[in-house]
């Protein structure tokens, strides 16, 4: 009697895709490290790669052209592509996660108020309290997106439409608005809060420092767990939300930590170099074009996109207005707003 052997393995096109999504990450990464790389090189004062390794590595030394170069790499521009690169993985991450949970194709994360938020307590610390030093604001930043995120969540979460996409897009909507007005009443009122106004809508990766970045990354970090904990269960969700109940998910739960998630994000990021418009909206529908439907890899797709989005966009900041330097959140905007539309025109030809 032999006994036959059946060999489970998965479909080679399954196993195509996964290879597929595997290397499109690692190019990805390639592309992000390379971006660096340039955004160290790249400014008023260009440098060599041998000037910036040693102003990487290098020991003080008393030549001060290198001294000059060592103070250029380390306290101007490490922090600035540091910053780049992490909130524009929190800000992507954040942007596929929001469109998710509202199942929105053209929601960002300043659909929960976040940046607005940010936006109002950055100006009432200046203006109010008199704080002009970025690492005493940037803390009432985080407080103030976080706070908003969570009234928006509230709002969304009670009456007749408790829970519904709709319903938490409405709400944000509102909080926005009203935040917005608050804003621009306290900085019409005083001259250091327009000007951080000014600053903060224009949403900039420079003139941060490492005491600032190191506790918003840590904030990103517990936003990226959380976010990684959802993505099974975001995926049921977009089923439906009967279906996914149906296949044990606790939708309640799921969309709160989501949300929760969703404002350590993009709260921190914001509050670390402002507000960042239409940055989640893109590289969540790149992500998506690329990595397919599942968020388990559309998630990563969209933070690496993020990241090397952001990080181009202040490379091409400096370069276009040299000596001087456009914000890498104007020029986002400036990718930002075409490509919102080219969403709206191709949603209506379909529909068509």
């Amino acid at each position: 009697m032999t006994t036959t052997t059946v060999e489970l393995s998965e479909p080679r096109g399954a196993t195509n895709t996964r290879r597929r999504r595997v290397v499109g990450l690692g190019v990805l990464a390639l592309i992000v490290v390379l971006a660096g790389v340039a955004s160290l090189a790249v400014g008023a004062r260009a440098l060599s790669p041998a000037d910036v390794w040693h102003g990487l590595f290098a020991e003080p030394d008393t030549d001060r052209r290198l001294t000059e170069i060592r103070l250029i790499v380390r306290t101007v521009r490490v922090p600035r592509t540091v910053l780049a690169i992490v909130a524009g993985i929190a800000l992507g991450v954040g942007g596929a996660l929001i469109q998710g949970y509202t199942r929105n194709p053209i929601a960002d994360t300043g659909l929960l108020g976040v940046n607005s938020g940010a936006s109002f307590s950055v100006v009432a610390a200046i203006g109010l309290l008199g704080f002009t030093d970025p690492f005493q604001y940037v803390w009432f930043g985080f407080l103030g997106a976080a706070v908003a995120g969570v009234v928006v969540f509230g709002l969304s979460s009670v009456g007749r439409g408790a829970g519904n996409p709709l319903t938490l897009a409405l709400a944000g909507q509102g909080v926005t608005v009203f935040l917005a007005a608050m804003t621009t009443a306290v900085a019409l009122s005083d001259q250091k809060s327009l000007n951080a106004l000014r600053f903060w809508n224009a949403g900039s990766v420079a003139g941060v420092g490492f005491d600032v970045i190191r506790p918003m990354t840590a904030f990103i970090a517990v936003g990226l767990v959380l976010a990684s904990t959802t993505l099974p269960a975001l995926n049921l969700l977009t089923l439906g939300e009967d279906v996914a109940r149906g296949l044990g998910v606790n939708i309640a739960l799921s969309r709160t930590v989501g949300i929760l998630a969703i404002t350590l994000l993009a709260g921190a990021a914001t509050a670390a170099c402002g507000s960042v418009a239409f940055l989640g909206l893109m590289v969540a529908h790149i992500a998506r074009y690329l990595a397919g439907p599942d968020y388990r890899w559309l998630v990563p797709y969209a933070g690496l996109l993020g990241a090397a989005v952001l990080l181009v966009c202040d490379i091409v900041g400096r370069l276009v207005v040299r000596p001087g330097e456009l914000a890498a959140g104007v020029v986002v905007a400036l990718l930002g707003a075409p490509f919102f539309a080219v969403l709206v025109w191709r949603g209506k030809f379909r529909n068509a």
